[in-house]
């Protein structure tokens, strides 16, 4: 079966299906979360974390990855009779648009909140010089439209 991102229509797209990937193969559902969107340009990530401590938690942005990892140590001096809250390490990944920041996190109640910020879409519009090997470049312009 051929990929859809082999379609010569789209250019540049070589890395997305490696990254699709990557992001469905760390789809693990533990710890819950919600994404909201606060504003425009303000995204919110807010992580179910009960029990874990700030230093047992790391929030990373590399490049264009947002990576959470939560690691807990065992406690051996207690015995359970049930076990219901989760102890565990957990990593989740996710990728970030271009542009895209994180502007904070913090632990509240159990909840660990990321804030990202999405930058402002800018739309590029650029006259390209039509040539031949024989003419000097023209710079062909557009009006813009109201």
């Amino acid at each position: 079966m051929i990929s859809p991102f082999q379609n010569p229509f789209l250019l540049g797209f070589e890395g997305l299906e490696e990254m699709l990937y990557r992001v469905a193969k760390g789809a693990d559902s533990f710890p819950p979360y919600n994404v909201e969107q606060v504003s425009p340009e303000l995204l919110r990530m807010t992580f179910a974390v009960a029990g874990y401590k700030e230093e047992e938690l790391e929030v990373l942005q590399e490049g264009n990855q947002l990576i959470i990892r939560g690691h807990q140590e065992p406690d051996e001096t207690r015995h359970f009779l049930h076990r219901g809250i989760a102890a565990r390490s957990f990593l989740k990944s996710f990728i970030l648009a271009e542009g895209m920041t994180i502007e904070g996190a913090h632990l509240e109640q159990g909840l660990l909140v990321i804030d990202l910020k999405r930058p402002e879409i800018k739309k590029i519009v650029r006259s390209i010089p039509v040539t031949t090997t024989k003419t000097k470049p023209r710079v062909l312009t557009h009006k813009k439209k109201k």
